[in-house]
C-alpha cells in the first residue's frame, strides 16, 4: 500500500490543474458497485493480483461505461496484470502507446513517453494501453512505476526533479481522463 501517492496526487492537481478532488483517496474493489462512482480508478502493488468472474465483470462494465483504470506496476506485476486484464477484455491485448499518444501531452510534455521513476531492472519505462472501441480505457505504466513518484519524499528518497515528473504524468491522466468524461 502507498498511503501518501494518491493524496499527494491529488493535492498537485487540485494546485496545478485546478481540479477539485476530494482530498482524501477512497479504496474500492474491483467488484463493487461502488467503483461507478468514480472517473478514474488506480491499482498498484508488487507481485500478483487476481480477479475474481464477478470483480473481471464488474470492471469491464465500469470500463466500457465510461471509467479508466491506471495500474502503476510497482515491480513484479506485469505476468500478473496481463493475465487478469485478460479475464476483463479477452478480446483486447495490451499495445504499447505511441509517444505521441495525448496522455502525454496534456498540461506537461513527455516527448519520450512515460517517465523513469524507480529503477527495477534496467529494462526502460514503457506505457501500454488498453482500447475499447477506439476509447483507452487502461492506462499501464510498466517498468517507470510513476506511483513511487508520487510517495512523500522520505518514502523512496527519489530526487525532486523524478517525483515531479512521476506527479506531472500522473496530472496527465487525471486531465486526459476527465476531459474524455
Amino acid at each position: 500500500m502507498a498511503p501518501t501517492s494518491l493524496p499527494n496526487l491529488i493535492a498537485f492537481c487540485n494546485k496545478n490543474l485546478g481540479t477539485n478532488i476530494a482530498p482524501d483517496a477512497d479504496d474500492v474493489e474491483p467488484g463493487s458497485t461502488e467503483i461507478f462512482n468514480y472517473p478514474f480508478v488506480h491499482i498498484t502493488g508488487n507481485g500478483n493480483i487476481s480477479f475474481s468472474a464477478q470483480e473481471a465483470q464488474n470492471l469491464r462494465n465500469y470500463l466500457i461505461g465510461g471509467g479508466f483504470l491506471h495500474i502503476n506496476d510497482s515491480y513484479g506485476m506485469d505476468e500478473f496484470v496481463r493475465r487478469e486484464m485478460k479475464k476483463v477484455f479477452p478480446e483486447l491485448t495490451f499495445v504499447e502507446l505511441p509517444y505521441n499518444h495525448p496522455i502525454y501531452h496534456q498540461k506537461y510534455n513527455f516527448a519520450n513517453g512515460v517517465p523513469k521513476i524507480h529503477e527495477h531492472d534496467g529494462k526502460p519505462a514503457q506505457g501500454f494501453g488498453l482500447i475499447y472501441q477506439g476509447r483507452l480505457v487502461c492506462f499501464y505504466d510498466f517498468e517507470s512505476d510513476i506511483g513511487d513518484g508520487w510517495e512523500d519524499p522520505d518514502i523512496h528518497h527519489d530526487p525532486e526533479d523524478k517525483r515531479e515528473q512521476a506527479l506531472e504524468m500522473g496530472a496527465n491522466l487525471i486531465q486526459y481522463v476527465f476531459e474524455k468524461n
